[in-house]
């Protein structure tokens, strides 16, 4: 998909379509998730600091991203890809590798771009979005094509034109080569993936290492027999904050690490999941990273085993000086649960703890104050009077919001006090588009309600440019 989390706010909001849009953490230490091809033109790009893309674009649209919303439409896409074969690799919310030779319905050059032309025609008809599509022999090849192919375009690297086409390339346009690896090959003459053939293995050895070279090497000569898999097995699930202003409480910091084990343990549930270790991640002032971990005796999914492992672990980490990064993970992961394993230790708890525990659970499920509440930039609000709208910005106890639907003109902005008891958080609004072959009058329902030996045949990947966001 291109430029997928600008293009959905650009598809929602009509007052920023064909204007530049940034999508990422907007605090202090916020990067980039995407940027629109209108804020690139700027220099802005995937990955940079959100600072550095404000001095580049001051004018742009700055937006919180809205996950649920992308989440919805990237699985109508999947959709489209599941239905050409049974074997789609995710890559992210808006990148797979498709085996077109499995789903039998593309044996040559010529089959494969009628696949790819109608892939893209189908995805704008589901989403209204465009994708860009890269055909090729393998998957290496494929992702490049699809690099070539943005915006809005298809690619097809025909059989045999490989090496002819890879010769004058970048080293960095391989995959595993980056800033590091790139500079090391610059310094040793080698720029070009041709150079890198004329170097030879033994010295792709010498200068990279045993796997790494000879990784190289091979996809210098365009070799590349990774196969599409269809489905990665969990291996952790895991929630982390990083956190604008550095916290010293340690209390303040206790805190945080048990909100984030509850978040896990929603993931857990949500995922049909327990698992047999907790980890603690802990990134200091000074850019540290600590991990400390404990396995239980069995696999659990209960937030208070879970919690308190999580404060054990944390009871080991020294957070003097600050803490800017706080991470709650569970591995060992299983499809069952032993609820009997801590049974006798929890019903202590409860006999001992009670009256504390339950005035913890009625605090944690009060609702903030009117005057608490935030506006993330971006995000979908409805006033009583006015309807549905999204947040332009807010501070100095104002928010401000442009009232618009994606099926409407651009809207009119209105300012109104954070406390105003009749402006609240809403749901996103659903795209409501037709399913490929329906006429104009079928309706395909919402779209975003709420809620790696290669196959010897042509593989497609519809990418986006690789999206850097804060985990939460």
């Amino acid at each position: 998909m291109d430029a997928f989390f600008a293009s959905v706010e650009q598809a929602s909001k009509p007052s920023l379509r064909g204007k530049a849009v940034v999508v990422g953490g907007l605090g202090p230490r916020g990067v980039v998730a995407t940027a629109s091809y209108e804020a690139r033109v700027f220099g802005v790009h995937s990955a940079m600091p959100m600072g550095q893309a404000r001095r580049l674009a001051p004018n742009a649209a700055y937006l919180v991203p809205r996950f649920g919303l992308y989440k919805a439409i990237s699985e109508r896409v999947m959709e489209l890809l599941r239905a050409l074969s049974p074997l789609v690799e995710p890559l992210s919310l808006d990148e797979a590798f498709v085996d077109l030779e499995a789903g039998q319905v593309a044996w040559d050059e010529q089959s494969a771009r009628l696949v790819g032309a109608q892939l893209r025609a189908d995805i704008r008809a589901v989403t209204g979005l465009t994708g860009s599509v890269g055909l090729a022999a393998s998957k290496m090849l494929a992702k490049i094509a699809s690099e070539q192919a943005k915006p809005d375009g298809l690619v097809v690297i025909e059989p045999g034109t490989e090496r002819a086409m890879l010769g004058p390339m970048s080293v960095r346009t391989l995959p595993g080569v980056g800033p590091a690896t790139g500079d090391h090959l610059r310094r040793a003459g080698i720029t070009t993936v041709e150079e890198i053939v004329e170097a030879g293995e033994d010295e792709l050895v010498r200068l990279l290492g045993k796997a790494h070279g000879h990784g190289l090497y091979a996809m210098a000569l365009a070799r590349d027999d990774r196969p599409v898999v269809a489905e990665r097995e969990a291996k952790s699930v895991s929630v982390e904050d990083t956190y604008d202003v550095d916290i010293h409480d340690r209390v303040r910091v206790g805190l945080e690490v048990q909100r984030l084990a509850d978040r896990c343990v929603r993931r857990l549930r949500g995922a049909g999941l327990s698992g047999r270790t907790i980890v603690l991640k802990v990134r200091r002032y000074d850019f540290s990273t600590l991990t400390r971990s404990e396995t239980l005796r069995g696999p659990t999914d209960d937030p208070a085993v879970i919690g308190e492992a999580a404060a054990r672990l944390l009871d080991s980490v020294d957070t003097t000086g600050g803490v800017r990064l706080l991470g709650v993970g569970v591995s060992g992961l299983a499809d069952y649960t032993q609820e009997d394993l801590f049974a006798q230790a929890a019903g202590e708890r409860a006999v001992a703890e009670g009256p504390v525990e339950e005035h913890a659970v009625a605090h944690a499920e009060e609702q903030p104050s009117l005057a608490e509440r935030r506006w993330p930039a971006g995000h979908d609000v409805r006033h009583a009077e006015f309807g549905h709208g999204w947040v332009q910005g807010s501070g100095l106890g104002r928010v401000t919001v442009r009232f618009e639907t994606p099926g409407s003109e651009p809207g009119r902005v209105r300012t109104f006090r954070v406390d105003d008891p009749a402006l609240e958080p809403a749901d996103p609004l659903p795209l409501v588009l037709r399913r490929p072959g329906e006429s104009g009058d079928g309706r395909a329902g919402p779209v975003g309600a709420p809620s790696g030996a290669a196959s010897s045949g042509d593989q497609v990947v519809c990418s986006s440019e690789p999206a850097s966001l804060p985990n939460s």
